[in-house]
């Protein structure tokens, strides 16, 4: 899934123009973007061909938060070029804890004995009130 030169020039109008001495196209940028969308892949895993994925990754989060990414896609549909629907799921280690006796943990072992034995010995005595006779 890669957009064609042709293609590119009809959603180019989307994009922010480049400035400076850039290495990384906003075309090939783009075919980065859907390679991650098609396989899945992590950042790392993207091809050399593409460029240096940390690059790709500073410029796309860049467009994410100034809403370039969403004029893109909704072009892109618009004008038939691809059809996507994104969608969303992250799960992160501070969200899903386990308790620690479902991972496997030893338990603690019983409450340390206090200072005064006799408050931490078992009772000598239970109480157990029985009625003899009716009142």
């Amino acid at each position: 899934m890669e957009l064609t030169e042709a293609q590119y020039q009809r959603i180019a109008d989307c994009l922010p123009r480049q400035r400076g001495n850039v290495s990384l196209s906003n075309l090939r940028l783009l075919n980065a973007l859907l390679y991650v969308l098609e396989n899945g892949c992590k950042w790392r895993g993207l091809p050399p061909y593409f460029g240096n994925w940390h690059t790709i990754y500073t410029r796309m989060n860049r467009w994410s938060k100034a809403g370039v990414l969403d004029r893109v896609f909704a072009r892109l549909q618009q004008e038939q070029i691809l059809s996507l629907r994104l969608e969303q799921v992250c799960l992160d280690s501070t969200v899903v804890k386990v308790h620690p006796d479902g991972t496997g943990a030893l338990k603690k072992p019983a409450r340390k004995p206090s200072a005064a034995p006799a408050e931490a010995a078992p009772p000598r005595f239970i109480w157990l009130p029985r009625m003899l006779g009716a009142p």
